[in-house]
């Protein structure tokens, strides 16, 4: 099947030629005529299967066709909420893409930036508005921001904006919204708490549900290496030395192992950069943009943030941390092999993580091959219970004593000042 089977118009499809995209993925297949069709629709995909454009086409249709009737309106017809700024962005970039020629206008907003450039664009008129809730919100509550007229509302990526802490935003959104609206809601996963919202948003809704999460793609090559904590530095330059890896993203457990990464490649002169939460807005695009014309060949990112990084034919990924939710391996390595694409997925498992790789296993229902010619093998020992308890409490330990010095130093520099000044 193409995308002209799917009765889309010429003005989409023009874009979609440019772009070199003729064949529809699975859940574009299944999702846009039933979007077309003016149903709710209650969609179950993966990283990288493509459902971005399974509903920004048919809605940029639905536009378009009302314009073209004489009901456009200088007014905001579709909201799409979304986790993060980076996927808010990939979202906002994916609907210029494909409504190059249909003359309808999208903008983005976000916290973390000032709000002018955002407010200006909104009062000047837009379409389509994609919106992480805080900021969606916030300009609500200032007045900029009506949702009055929306006839299209989309929720993607719900298990993420639940785990990061978003219900009572997204309930609060909903509630200002028309009862008369076709909406749209994606999620990865599909817990008991994410079904109980999607009955609160949608209407006697069509499911599509494609590539569970369980799932690997088959274009993705898996391998594993087993080591120690202390050697995962030297094995990622190890693989780095391959110089056909010209562009690879490594996911970090944390902000502080992903900045300590970067330190650690620019000694080496590797080009790299890092995204989290501590990263500013500018800083963050900076790099993404820098990664994706392969001007920096590595990208070290957390979960949160990589969420919505689409980077076209990008190969491979590299776990420096093993995640401890199965469901994140698949996510994560999703980030390559994406529409068909070959990938490859690296994963370090330090001893105590040697767990968290049955999980996924289990998972994936497959085992993870093992890379034999390793240089950096496993030999360290998994920390027993009463082990690890000693570990932590050093940890405590130490970082009490840490912040004491600290204390007292700032005290002894305190009733230095103060004497000085009495003299």
């Amino acid at each position: 099947m193409q995308f002209k089977d799917l009765k889309i118009i010429e003005p989409i499809l023009k874009s979609l030629n440019e772009e070199k995209y003729t064949e529809p993925t699975p859940i574009q297949e299944k999702a846009i005529p039933l979007i077309l069709n003016r149903n709710d629709v209650l969609g179950s995909a993966q990283t990288g299967t493509g459902k971005t454009a399974a509903f920004a086409i048919p809605i940029l249709q639905h536009l378009f066709v009302d314009r073209q009737n004489n009901n456009h309106s200088n007014k905001i017809k579709v909201l799409i909420i979304t986790p993060t700024r980076e996927l808010a962005i990939q979202i906002g970039e994916s609907f210029t893409t494909y409504g190059k020629y249909t003359q309808l206008k999208n903008t983005v907003i976000f916290g973390g930036v000032t709000q002018g450039k955002q407010t200006e664009a909104i009062r000047k008129g837009v379409d389509i508005l994609i919106a992480t809730p805080g900021r969606l919100l916030d300009l609500i509550d200032q007045g900029f921001i009506h949702l009055k007229d929306i006839q299209y509302f989309v929720l993607d990526e719900a298990d993420r904006m639940l785990d990061m802490g978003f219900i009572h935003d997204i309930k609060k959104i909903i509630a200002k919204l028309p009862t008369k609206r076709q909406s749209l809601f994606f999620s990865a996963t599909m817990p008991d708490n994410i079904v109980e919202l999607s009955k609160k948003i949608l209407n006697n809704p069509k499911k599509v549900e494609v590539s569970p999460v369980s799932s690997t793609a088959e274009t993705i090559k898996q391998l594993l290496y087993y080591t120690n904590k202390n050697n995962k530095n030297e094995l990622l330059l190890h693989i780095l030395n391959d110089k056909k890896i010209d562009q690879v993203l490594v996911f970090t457990r944390t902000k502080h192992g992903a900045d300590k990464i970067v330190r650690s490649l620019a000694t080496k002169n590797i080009k790299t950069a890092a995204i989290h939460g501590n990263k500013a807005q500018n800083h963050r695009q900076k790099a993404l943009s820098q990664f994706k014309d392969k001007e920096i060949r590595v990208l070290v990112a957390t979960d949160i943030a990589a969420r919505g990084i689409d980077i076209d034919k990008l190969k491979y990924v590299i776990n420096y941390d093993i995640p401890n939710i199965s469901e994140t391996y698949v996510h994560r390595i999703g980030r390559s092999g994406r529409a068909g694409e070959d990938g490859t997925a690296i994963s370090f498992c330090e001893p105590e993580e040697n767990i968290f790789i049955k999980d996924i296993e289990k998972l994936i229902n497959q085992k993870i091959p093992i890379v034999k010619e390793n240089p950096f093998p496993q030999t360290d020992k998994v920390m027993t219970e009463s082990e690890r308890k000693e570990f932590e409490k050093e940890k405590i330990r130490k970082k009490q004593e840490f912040f004491a010095t600290k204390k007292k130093k700032e005290s002894n520099s305190k009733s230095v000042k103060t004497y000085n000044k009495r003299k």
